[in-house]
């Protein structure tokens, strides 16, 4: 099936041909292996000499013996989930006759990831995209080691939900136009949708992988800054058109196909910079897309340098408005410390959406200086914006998206509880397609995983379906995770958890009030 070139001028959906697939792609779960015969998993399993191939270890499809050999195979030790095994009946270790086979700490499990990525974290978002279901109880699974931030909130649960709470009714639905402007009600069946990441930084199978996965779970991706390929058209009802300070492939007619249209102000990884992409990864297609020279470094300007007041910026949803009179408008800021004054600003001049985004995101293309430096963290962001809207009267007026280092279901729900309605994801869906976290996102092969690249042999290694399942996946157990909290708390949707404080708790506070 052939899909037509990147061109600088995207012509209409009647044009292409959709993705092979396009009309399957579903929400169904459906075991997705990793990419490799052993990923990295928590535990080694050695099978030394000793090792009489008697067959008796057999649990959780480590130890294999494939109908065509007589000898047990290397084990598949990423599928170990090591001590717990032990109340399975069919410990390896004890099963052994010989006494040969052991369970260790594989060294490697603690050399990836970072304290908020702790390697915990990624091998749960790994188990999650394969199998959509919640981790095993042996990964740490809701929080990181950073400190700080989500990681040091708790949410207080009662001793038992309402008995007449069923967790089949508990609605995830998200509406993110909340004006009577007449434009669409645009509803989402998750509190989330995804990140912008464009076109140059990404794996073009990724970024196609992502709006599948919109697509399946009826909400959107997001196009970044880098322009809209031909192969997004056919999935233009889920994806996001961002218009960034470059204006990097922005064109009348992406813009007319879009439901929601961003406005990028700044990000909160790197507040005050724009956005970077260095000549490695800008090759010929995204050059092309981006109307630029091949091989030339590309740094967005900030801000955008027609907009300076309130009456500016209502001047450019205006010009989205006329240009397509269907579209939600949305604005993303990252975190100074007057966001609550420029969150309302955008409502007034009228975005559907205020998009806040906290210094905890990112990709390892972001600079440190910037990321660990300069933007107010996300938990302390929302909960200024949302009391500050509230005050002005306009909270049921304006939907408020968080972004910024929201890794888990937990930090979906903690987020929503500090004040906003729902969330965008980012890192957490590279996470799910094999990214370790080795923030060598910049180089054009750098990524050792072939996720954060425009190399065209290094994008072989993420295949299109592939990568979508394990979005798929990852989106169902993020959704059981949710309900499972709101159930917990008592909740009958997300929408009622919005703004509930008095359900969380900060460890260092512990002791006294509690309060968040």
């Amino acid at each position: 099936m052939t899909i037509a070139p990147n061109t600088t001028s995207p012509q209409s959906p009647e044009d292409f041909v959709a993705e092979p697939g396009f009309a399957a792609v579903s929400r169904e779960t459906r075991v997705a292996p990793p990419r490799y015969r052993n990923e990295i998993g928590k535990f080694v399993v050695p099978r030394p000499d000793a090792c009489g191939q008697c067959g008796r270890c057999g649990a959780h499809g480590v130890h294999v013996r494939p109908w065509r050999y007589n000898l047990i195979i290397r084990p598949f030790e990423y599928r170990c989930i090591g001590p717990d095994c032990k109340t399975s009946g069919r410990y390896c270790v004890g099963a052994c006759p010989n006494k040969a086979l052991s369970v260790t700490l594989n060294p490697v499990f603690e050399t990836i990831g970072d304290f908020r990525w702790t390697p915990d974290l990624i091998v749960s978002t790994w188990k999650m995209a394969e199998t959509g279901q919640l981790p095993p109880s042996f990964l740490e699974s809701e929080t990181g080691n950073s400190g700080g931030g989500f990681d040091r909130l708790r949410f207080r649960f009662p001793a038992a939900p309402p008995k007449d709470l069923r967790r089949e009714d508990i609605s995830t639905k998200l509406l993110l136009n909340r004006r009577d402007d007449g434009r669409e009600k645009v509803t989402i069946d998750v509190p989330w949708y995804g990140g912008g990441m464009s076109f140059g930084s990404t794996n073009i199978h990724a970024l196609l992988a992502k709006v599948r996965a919109g697509k399946a779970w009826n909400t959107f991706s997001c196009t970044g800054e880098g322009g809209y390929p031909q192969r997004f058209i056919p999935y233009a009802d889920h994806m996001i058109v961002q218009v960034a300070t470059g204006l990097f492939g922005v064109r009348e007619e992406t813009i007319q196909r879009a439901k929601i249209v961003e406005f990028k102000y700044a990000q909160g990884a790197k507040p005050g910079l724009g956005g970077h992409l260095l000549g490695s990864k800008n090759t010929p297609s995204v050059a092309a897309m981006r109307e630029t020279v091949p091989g030339v470094s590309l740094f967005s300007p900030f801000p955008f340098h027609s907009v300076y007041s309130v009456e500016d910026h209502k001047k450019h949803l205006d010009w989205i408005a006329h240009v397509n009179p269907r579209a939600l408008l949305s604005a993303k800021v990252s975190t100074p410390t007057d966001v609550d004054m420029v969150a309302v600003g955008a409502y007034y001049a009228g975005a559907h959406i205020v998009h806040t985004d906290g210094s905890y995101g990112g990709t390892g293309a972001a600079p440190n200086v910037a990321k660990k430096n300069i933007a107010m963290p996300i938990e302390y962001g929302i909960g200024k914006v949302h009391q500050f809207l509230v005050n002005e009267g306009v909270r049921d007026k304006v939907t408020l998206i968080a972004s910024g280092g929201v890794r888990t279901p937990a930090d979906i729900a903690k987020a929503i509880a500090l004040g906003a309605d729902g969330i965008v994801t980012g890192t957490a869906e590279l996470v799910a397609i094999g990214c370790i976290r080795c923030t060598a996102c910049e180089s054009g092969r750098g990524c050792a995983r072939g996720i954060a690249t425009t190399d065209t042999e290094l994008l072989e290694l993420v295949t299109i379906d592939w990568a979508t399942q394990r979005l798929v996946n990852l989106y169902s157990a993020w959704r059981e995770g949710l309900i499972d909290i709101l159930y917990r708390l008592g909740l009958d949707s997300v929408s009622a958890l919005r703004g509930r404080t008095d359900l969380l708790m900060h460890l260092d506070y512990e002791g006294s009030d509690g309060a968040a």
